[in-house]
C-alpha cells in the first residue's frame, strides 16, 4: 500500500497536521493507499508556490511549455496500464472503460493543448478613421495567473486533465485538488510531472476534505480562477466564496445534468437502443451527461421499451478488473442508498418498475455497492427521479405525441448539459437541436466528448466550456491595445 504526501513546490511534503486518510476500493473495501489530509495552511502554501512560479512559466516560450506538456502526455502513456488499473480499483469502474477511454483521453489532453496553444493569436481591429488618425488597435491573450482545479470522483484523471492541460498550456500555474473518494491517480500524475521536468511550483497537488481544501482555494487571494466539476450545490458555494475573496475570481463550472433523449418513430431502433444502454450505464450512470430521461413517441413506445429492457437486463455486473464486466460498482454505500431512495420514491408515487430497481449482491458483487440498471415508466414529469440528478443507472421513460411536446418535456428541468435525438429525418433533428436548451446535442449517437469540440452546460449545469479552442480561451483573458502611431498630441475629437 502506497502513501502519498502533498506535492508543493516540486517537493512531496506531509500535511502540517500530519494526518492521512485512506482511499478504498468501492468494489470490495480494500485499502488502496493513504494520502495526506491537507489543512488550510497547506492550501495556502500550495497557492503561494503557484504564484511564485507564475511569472517564469508565463514568460516561457510557448514552444518550450508545449514540449514539457508533451513529455507529460508521454509519461501517462508509458504508465497507461498502471493508471487504468488504479483508476478502476479506486473508482469501481470497469477496466475496459479506464483502458479504452479515461487514461488515453487524459494523455491526449496534454498532447492536444500543447499543440493548439501555439495557435492562439490576437487580431487587428480597424477603428474609425484609424489610418487617417494614425491609430493602431490590436488584441492579445494573457494567462490569468493561478488556476485552482477541483475535480470530481467519477473521472478522477480525465476531468482533472481536461482543465489542467489547457490552463498550463495557456501559461497559468495550478493547484489541483483531487476528490477525496478517488485521489490516487491524481497523486500519481504528480510523479509524471516531476519526471517530465515541470518547473518548481507550476503544478501543485493537494488531497483532503473538500470542505477544507475547496473553501480555502476559493478564499485564497493568490487564486485567480476556479475550475470546478461537481455538484450544483458545491458550485454555488464556490461562486459565493470566490466573490467574497479579496480579488473576485473567474469561475468555470461544469455541474449537474439530467440528459433527455428524444426517440422518433423513424429512428434506427437497434442503434438507438445500443446508444441508450451506453448512455445509461457507462460508469454506472455516474456521469453528468448520462441519459436519464427517455421520451418515446407513442407509436413505438411498447416495442422500443421491450427491446431496451432486454438489452439493459442482459448487462454483466461484476468485478471492475474483469475485462468482461460491463458495469462496476457505485462509488459508495451512501450513493447506492441515495439511488435506491429515488427509485422507491418514484414507485411510491405511482411509477412502474420495468427492470432493475434493487441493489445487486451476487457473486463478486456481494461486498461492493452494485446496483441493477433500472428503468421506470408511468412516471410523472414532476417526480424527483425526473427532475433531480440521481448519479446512478436509472432511466425514466415517458411517451409523447409530437416533437413539440417532446421538446417541451426535454426543457422542463433546471439543467441543460446534454441531450440526444434519434431520428432519420434531419429536418426534425435540426429543429429539435435548436430548440433544446443544452450545451451539447447528439443526433443518432450516444453522449460523448471530443477533445477539439467545446463542452459545457446551460442553466444550472454550469458556466464556461471545456475542450477545444473555446476551452483553452477560458484560461486566457483578452487585452485590447490601442496605439497612437503619430508623435503629435492625440485627440478623440479629430
Amino acid at each position: 500500500m502506497r502513501t502519498y504526501d502533498l506535492l508543493i513546490g516540486n517537493q512531496w511534503v506531509p500535511s502540517q497536521n500530519g494526518q492521512y486518510f485512506e482511499s478504498r476500493n468501492p468494489a470490495n473495501g480494500e485499502v488502496l493507499a493513504k494520502l495526506a489530509s491537507a489543512t488550510a495552511d497547506d492550501v495556502r502554501a500550495a497557492c503561494a508556490a503557484a504564484r511564485k512560479a507564475f511569472p517564469a512559466w508565463r514568460d516561457m516560450d510557448p514552444n518550450d511549455r508545449a514540449e514539457i506538456l508533451l513529455r507529460v502526455s508521454q509519461g501517462i502513456t508509458r504508465r497507461e496500464r498502471e493508471f487504468a488499473e488504479m483508476e478502476s480499483r479506486d473508482a469501481g469502474k470497469p477496466i475496459a472503460e479506464t483502458m479504452g477511454f479515461d487514461i488515453r483521453f487524459s494523455a491526449y489532453a496534454f498532447e492536444y493543448f500543447a499543440g493548439i496553444s501555439r495557435e492562439v493569436h490576437g487580431e487587428v481591429i480597424p477603428v474609425k478613421n484609424g489610418l487617417k488618425r494614425g491609430l493602431f488597435d490590436f488584441t492579445t491573450y494573457e494567462p490569468y495567473g493561478v488556476v485552482a482545479v477541483i475535480s470530481p470522483f467519477n473521472y478522477p484523471l480525465h476531468l482533472l486533465t481536461r482543465s489542467l492541460a489547457p490552463a498550463l498550456a495557456a501559461g497559468n500555474t495550478c493547484v489541483c485538488k483531487a476528490s477525496s473518494m478517488t485521489p490516487i491517480t491524481t497523486a500519481m500524475l504528480g510523479e509524471v510531472f516531476l519526471e517530465a521536468g515541470m518547473p518548481e511550483g507550476v503544478v501543485n497537488i493537494i488531497s483532503g476534505a473538500g470542505s477544507v481544501c475547496g473553501e480555502a482555494l476559493a478564499r485564497d487571494e493568490d487564486v485567480d480562477v476556479i475550475a470546478f466539476t461537481g455538484s450544483e450545490a458545491v458550485g454555488r458555494r464556490l461562486m459565493e466564496l470566490s466573490a467574497q475573496s479579496p480579488v473576485i475570481k473567474k469561475t468555470i463550472l461544469e455541474l449537474g445534468g439530467k440528459g433527455p433523449v428524444i426517440v422518433e418513430p423513424d429512428c434506427n431502433m437497434d442503434s438507438a437502443v445500443q446508444c441508450l444502454v451506453l448512455g445509461l450505464c457507462s460508469n454506472q450512470g455516474q456521469v453528468c451527461c448520462a441519459t436519464t430521461r427517455l421520451y418515446l413517441h407513442e407509436d413505438i413506445y411498447d416495442v422500443f421499451l421491450e427491446k431496451l429492457s432486454r438489452a439493459v437486463s442482459a448487462l454483466k455486473l461484476g468485478d471492475p478488473m474483469d475485462p468482461a464486466t460491463e458495469m462496476g460498482t457505485l462509488i459508495s454505500p451512501k450513493q447506492r442508498e441515495t439511488v435506491h431512495r429515488y427509485v422507491q420514491t418514484a414507485l411510491n408515487n405511482g411509477a412502474r418498475l420495468v427492470c432493475g430497481g434493487a441493489p445487486y449482491e451476487e457473486g463478486d458483487c456481494k461486498n461492493g455497492s452494485f446496483y441493477l440498471p433500472t428503468i421506470l415508466d408511468h412516471i410523472q414529469q414532476d417526480d424527483p427521479c425526473v427532475q433531480e440528478e440521481i448519479f446512478g443507472p436509472v432511466l425514466c421513460v415517458q411517451r409523447y405525441r409530437d416533437i413539440e411536446e417532446a421538446i417541451r418535456l426535454a426543457n422542463d428541468t433546471k439543467f441543460g448539459l446534454g441531450a440526444n435525438i434519434f431520428t432519420s429525418d434531419y429536418r426534425t433533428a435540426y429543429f429539435a437541436a435548436q430548440k433544446i436548451n443544452a450545451g451539447s446535442v447528439w443526433v443518432n449517437m450516444p453522449n460523448g466528448s471530443q477533445m477539439n469540440c467545446p463542452f459545457g452546460g446551460n442553466k444550472n449545469s454550469g458556466i464556461g466550456r471545456e475542450y477545444g479552442l473555446a476551452g483553452l480561451k477560458e484560461y486566457l483573458r483578452i487585452k485590447n491595445n490601442m496605439w497612437n502611431m503619430r508623435t503629435g498630441i492625440f485627440s478623440y475629437y479629430d
